[in-house]
């Protein structure tokens, strides 16, 4: 798909915390010369992997719920992941995605790549769901959660 030129830069999120960057580079190109979309998802599970790690048990990727590819990505992009946390459950996170490529030739102006939306799961020893902690960094996000959940009926 070559890149569409009509679309403006995009902002970067101020609501959601830049977990990744990366550049990818000529051996993670598909045929048509543009980077594998298997490598961009790669990325992305490692950056929505991010918040849910912080928690303490381990965290497994259970479902990717959406993923959208927006725009083709290109060797020498500079990627900026970012991600926020869209709902906790008693032993799963659902994080949202997004990336924004800094593209090598015009590099101060970003466009929206790709969103995604991914949930994850802590398990104990065994591989069993365990129940979530209920701490600080929780409460935090559920709190964040309601307030934009609210500010969106407004």
């Amino acid at each position: 798909m070559p890149p569409r030129q009509d679309l403006p830069p995009h902002p970067l999120p101020a609501d959601k915390v830049l977990v990744l960057k990366v550049i990818p580079m000529p051996a993670d190109v598909n045929a048509n010369g543009d980077i594998f979309g298997g490598w961009v998802m790669a990325q992305v599970d490692l950056a929505g992997s991010v918040l849910p790690s912080r928690l303490g048990p381990r965290m497994v990727t259970v479902a990717v719920n959406e993923f959208i590819f927006k725009q083709p990505v290109r060797v020498g992009d500079i990627l900026s992941f970012y991600s926020s946390v869209q709902r906790v459950g008693r032993t799963s996170v659902t994080v949202d995605v997004e990336v924004y490529a800094e593209r090598f030739a015009d590099q101060g102006r970003f466009v929206k790549v790709t969103e995604a939306l991914l949930t994850y799961v802590a398990i104990d020893a065994q591989g069993k769901p365990q129940a979530l902690p209920e701490n600080a960094q929780i409460a935090a996000w559920r709190a964040a959660i309601a307030r934009n959940a609210a500010q969106k009926t407004d």
